[in-house]
């Protein structure tokens, strides 16, 4: 089906955050991985670096990006590229959620400064 419906995207989370599933190798894709981020207010991430590049579309509220020890501020409709094997990390200091759209391609690993890899399962 060319249209994926909201109600069918495969829900996680994470770290505080939810990732909302649609195109993944697991959904038929054989190139592409996208989901719909969502984080809360107050929430800090957790810095993880990247083995893919990645792009954020800022849909809703504000993140605060720290991007390889840059810090940023985007808003809707901004755009966040992340290169591979950069070290990423997303707060949300505002009121409300932050909504982003983010794409990159399969095989996407994240390590995390403990050294530990995780394969998220939206991109498997």
């Amino acid at each position: 089906m060319p249209v994926l419906i909201a109600r069918d995207a495969i829900v996680h989370e994470l770290h505080g955050s939810r990732f909302s599933s649609y195109v993944a190798p697991s959904a038929g894709s054989t190139e592409l991985c996208a989901w719909r981020l969502e984080v809360p207010p107050g929430t800090s991430g957790v810095a993880h670096t990247v083995s893919r590049e990645e792009v954020l579309l800022v849909l809703g509220g504000t993140v605060q990006v720290h991007l390889d020890g840059v810090e940023a501020r985007a808003d809707i409709d901004d755009v966040v590229h992340v290169p591979a094997g950069s070290t990423l990390r997303l707060d949300n200091n505002a009121a409300a959620t932050a909504v982003a759209w983010v794409t990159t391609t399969v095989g996407f690993e994240a390590v995390l400064a403990d050294g530990s890899r995780i394969t998220p399962p939206w991109t498997r």
